[in-house]
């Protein structure tokens, strides 16, 4: 977003210094101009934000189409770090090694505490981030997914912006075959921070969880899922405001056009349920 210029540096320090084969990076400010880059560093400026799925997606393409000039694509917030120098040679080594993973989600640690916040854990058992696993969907800001799924499923939903892009796409993948792990090796340092800190958050959080039933779950699942959220949201007690906003967003979700409907199969349904996360919750 072009505010974090000092951060974006430091980020950037840390992937030139990963060991192994140097890493082909690129930038994209998102609706903002970038500051000067370190060289052999490509920048892409949009004109306009085009949200958080939009600019990536601008990304994998300066990879050609569906990122296929390269193997992987390694997505990283501008506000992370790598601390330590062997975390790309670990994510070679894990896609090289099992041929059917798709997508690797990183840990995310504060860099002063060294906390992993709850949400960063991809999974319902989420009180060991220590744990790696397999998950059914994966952190946003920190992961690597192989580009053979991009090619199979597309790339993340522009029209979600902000929110739930990710299992969006964890779900397509799922559908296609392809697995996704969580690895508490593969370490992000990231500040601690509320998603809540964004005006949009509540709004989009309930029209894109709208849109996500829609587009990928059955129709006898769709009233499950979003009855289960509707009453998680009302148990946590957010503030009338909050909840006026999640109630609009979720209105909007029904109103608005999701894009296109790829049901999942049932199959992938009980593939979800046997890794711990049912598409209901």
């Amino acid at each position: 977003m072009g505010d974090r210029p000092a951060e974006l540096g430091a980020l950037l320090d840390s992937v030139a210094a990963q060991e192994g084969k140097a890493v082909d990076v690129v930038v994209v400010g998102n609706g903002a101009g970038l500051p000067p880059l370190p060289e052999g560093v490509r920048g892409v400026e949009l004109p306009e934000n085009l949200g958080i799925p939009g600019g990536r997606n601008v990304g994998i393409e300066a990879f050609g189409p569906a990122g296929s000039d390269v193997d992987v694509l390694l997505f990283l917030d501008d506000d992370g770090l790598l601390p330590d120098k062997e975390t790309v040679r670990l994510v070679r080594e894990a896609f090289a090694a099992d041929p059917g993973l798709g997508i690797v989600s990183f840990r995310i640690a504060d860099p002063d505490t060294g906390v992993t916040q709850r949400r960063h854990v991809p999974r319902l058992r989420a009180s060991d981030p220590m744990r790696s696993s397999r998950v059914t969907t994966f952190l946003g800001g920190a992961n690597a997914v192989r580009t053979d799924v991009f090619r199979d499923v597309g790339g993340l939903p522009d029209n979600f912006f902000y929110a739930h892009e990710e299992t969006d796409l964890a779900w397509r993948a799922l559908d296609a075959g392809w697995a996704i792990d969580y690895r508490a090796d593969l370490l992000l340092h990231h500040p601690t921070t509320a998603p809540s800190r964004h005006a949009m958050y509540h709004r989009m959080v309930a029209r894109n969880r709208v849109w996500l039933a829609r587009r990928n779950l059955p129709i006898p699942l769709v009233p499950v899922y979003l009855g289960v959220w509707m009453l998680l949201t009302l148990v946590r007690r957010p503030s009338w405001t909050a909840l006026k906003a999640w109630f609009g967003g979720f209105a909007e979700g029904w109103r608005t056009p999701c894009g296109q409907r790829r049901a999942m199969r049932w199959r992938t349904v009980w593939r979800l349920t046997r890794l711990g996360r049912p598409p209901v919750i």
